[in-house]
């Protein structure tokens, strides 16, 4: 009998560790799996050997349910990024060294684009050198559903129910008043419009806001937003405004810069901030209105209150798909959902080639933003809206949400 290993890595979400929670299931289930480790921190985890014995931890079903519905990182996070191994092989030897002490034969590594690097990169390695003892599988996470080979990935569908439940409320507040007035929500984003677009499924028949939709697919010209905005402010009095952190101007630099850190994480990616606050004091500037920013922030990521049901059985699933194919004796690939056709929304868990996810970014076809530039099309709203359907039970202790903490 072997172990099993699993590990998560970058942003957290409110899904992950339903993810988690499938692996666990299915090493619990297999009688080819002795024990079920996870390492604390990604694979900065491995590198420090710093295990725990989850299938001790989450043995009880009722534990495993309520680490399922704990939003963030229940095992912690990291942003490390493995060298390639024909210019530094050291970090890999030591993973297979760690990996062989403790008889680890199964690891599953979840996470979104720079994670499946890391599981791509350990994997091909072990297959060059000839380490077949181990199989390591991805599992998909993100909350900005931009993973190719997936018809979306765990994480979006909460987070996007949040966002959509938290434009009606901002709707409840701003439409309470009679005078005009704007109100820009800045959504995450960096490359990727995905989150920003799922705004549009807080439309109802009493009210159609966000009324403004700009997604960073379309390059953003801030002359014709200012104009979109007195136009929209021609038919109503109250104008909410969705918009994607990484709004780009047609040359490709990100709109208001100079507000921006610059900083930038392991993998080259920029933090980015600012976007609602730059484009407050446009509209400010250009327009005699009430105007004021929201910025949704990390509550996007881990609002567990405001999970998916749908979006928790399918992270669940896939977890535990990405296990048993590893115990089956899969390797260097990662489990992920395929959506099938038909009126009714069904998917079915199928196995992805690592090499077309790693440090790919899966952006909103163009032909699914309106051709104004400012909304998005029906096609869309309908691949969206199956993906925040159903409501979780939450449990809940001395009035707020009760979470599963190592």
């Amino acid at each position: 009998m072997k172990n099993m290993l699993v590990a998560q890595s970058g942003g957290p979400s409110a899904a992950i560790n339903a993810t988690i929670t499938g692996v666990i299931d299915a090493g619990l289930a297999s009688s080819r799996v002795e024990h079920v480790y996870g390492a604390l921190n990604g694979i900065k985890g491995v590198l420090n050997e710093n295990f725990v014995m989850l299938d001790d931890i989450c043995r009880s079903p009722e534990t495993r349910d309520l680490l399922a519905v704990t939003p963030a990182a229940a095992l912690g996070s990291c942003r490390w990024k493995l060298k390639n191994p024909e210019e530094d092989k050291r970090e890999f030897e030591e993973i297979i060294r760690i990996l062989r002490k403790n008889n680890i034969g199964y690891f599953i590594y979840t996470g979104g684009n720079d994670s499946m690097d890391t599981v791509y990169k350990l994997s091909v390695y072990c297959r060059e050198h000839g380490v077949d003892d181990i199989k390591i599988m991805g599992a998909p996470k993100t909350i900005d559903n931009d993973l190719g080979e997936t018809d979306h990935c765990p994480g979006f569908g909460s987070a996007a129910k949040f966002i959509a439940t938290a434009f009606t409320e901002i709707a409840c507040d701003c439409y309470v008043y009679d005078i005009p007035s704007v109100t820009v929500v800045e959504v995450m984003g960096r490359n990727a419009g995905w989150l920003t677009a799922s705004a549009a499924l807080a439309r109802n028949e009493a009210r159609h806001v966000p009324q403004l939709i700009y997604l960073c697919e379309r390059a953003f010209d801030t002359e014709r937003f200012v104009e979109d905005v007195k136009e929209a402010l021609e038919r109503e009095n109250n104008i909410i405004i969705a918009v994607s952190e990484g709004l780009k101007d047609a040359r490709g630099n990100y709109v208001g810069e100079e507000m921006k850190s610059g900083k930038e994480d392991a993998f080259g990616h920029k933090y980015l901030s600012g976007i609602g606050k730059y484009l407050e004091q446009v509209i400010t500037d250009k327009i005699s209105c009430k105007v004021r920013s929201v910025e949704l922030n990390i509550l996007q990521r881990c609002a567990g209150y405001m999970l998916s049901e749908t979006d928790i059985i399918e992270s669940r699933n896939l977890g535990a798909f990405a296990a048993v194919s590893a115990i089956r004796g899969e390797s260097g690939k990662m489990s992920a959902l395929k959506r099938m056709p038909g009126d009714n929304y069904q998917v079915e868990i199928v196995l992805a080639d690592l090499s077309k996810i790693a440090n790919v970014e899966k952006t909103v076809p163009l032909e699914w933003i309106t051709e104004n530039g400012h909304d998005i099309t029906q096609e869309m709203v309908d691949y969206l809206r199956p993906l925040i359907q159903g409501e979780v039970r939450i449990p809940y202790k001395d009035g707020v949400p009760e979470h599963f903490i190592l």
